[in-house]
């Protein structure tokens, strides 16, 4: 869900802004140096994007329909599974506190636990 959402800014950043790259890719020598001092942020996001779409390795960019679909069939199955998430949380919590509650009846400390990590590392 969150590369859907990283790729869809980028795609609207890019369709915002392709058009001001274009016109500063055909000027040249001075007037090019004006043009980006006056569209350095639109410039820079382009060139943002286009670099993110190169690491993707995309050569045609996806339709923000086809994205905007499979965000909601995943955020669709995350809610469905929501309460097995919910419950397998609350059992590692029950878990823990047993665990600590040993150690302490135990009298395990911090120390000793890190004391037997090391001498199981060597």
């Amino acid at each position: 869900m969150k590369d859907i959402s990283e790729l869809q800014k980028h795609i609207g950043a890019y369709g915002k802004t392709r058009e001001i790259y274009a016109q500063y890719r055909k000027l040249a020598g001075r007037k090019r140096e004006k043009f980006y001092e006056q569209h350095s942020g639109e410039i820079t996001a382009c060139q943002a994007a286009k670099w993110y779409f190169d690491s993707l390795g995309l050569k045609k960019l996806p339709f923000m329909q086809s994205l905007k679909q499979e965000y909601a069939m995943l955020k669709a199955e995350n809610r469905k599974r929501y309460p097995e998430y919910k419950q397998a949380k609350a059992k590692m919590i029950e878990l823990l506190t047993a665990k600590n509650n040993m150690e302490r009846i135990l009298g395990v400390t911090e120390k000793e636990k890190n004391r037997n990590r090391q001498q199981e590392a060597r």
